[in-house]
């Protein structure tokens, strides 16, 4: 495993109509699938910085979470990280704000939500790693074609139990 860099000092900053095409282009960068408009979309209306948000260095940004609340549960859409800046704490920086998010408000706004949860492709071992040594989380059942564009087109649900 690659030795930590140390860890950079990010800023956080809400997506919103005028800069989401940044997070387009970020996702363009770190995921091998393209998201449609509408997901875009469903991530300025909601208007939530607590759940997504962009990691900013030096000016720019370098990363984003988009998170969203389904049923019982806290959704992680996507985590990015260019990759020069992957092993410096800004993936683990921001999966901890949006566990602090849930701190804050569990008693009000997510007073339902039960679970933190996401989908990582079979083979991004790395990811898995991430999830379940830093944060806790639970390698749950395998999601046969989840995927559509991406070969093989299983994932995993990984999953945290909330307080």
């Amino acid at each position: 495993m690659p030795q930590e860099k140390e860890p950079l000092k990010i800023e956080f900053g809400g997506i919103t109509a005028n800069n989401v095409e940044m997070l387009r282009k970020l996702n363009t960068v770190c995921f091998p699938i393209a998201y449609s408009d509408n997901f875009y979309k469903d991530v300025v209306a909601r208007k939530n910085e607590g759940l997504n948000k962009f990691a900013y260095f030096g000016g720019f940004v370098i990363g984003a979470v988009c998170a969203r609340v389904e049923d019982k549960r806290l959704y992680i859409m996507t985590l990015g990280v260019l990759a020069a800046y992957r092993g410096r704490q800004v993936g683990a920086t921001l999966i901890q704000s949006i566990l602090d998010y849930y701190e804050e408000n569990k008693n009000v706004e997510l007073a339902e939500v039960e679970e933190i949860a996401l989908h990582v492709h079979v083979s991004n071992q790395d990811a898995i790693r991430f999830y379940v040594s830093k944060f806790g989380f639970e390698q749950g059942e395998k999601v046969e074609n989840y995927y559509r564009r991406v070969e093989p087109p299983h994932g995993y649900l990984l999953f945290k139990k909330l307080s």
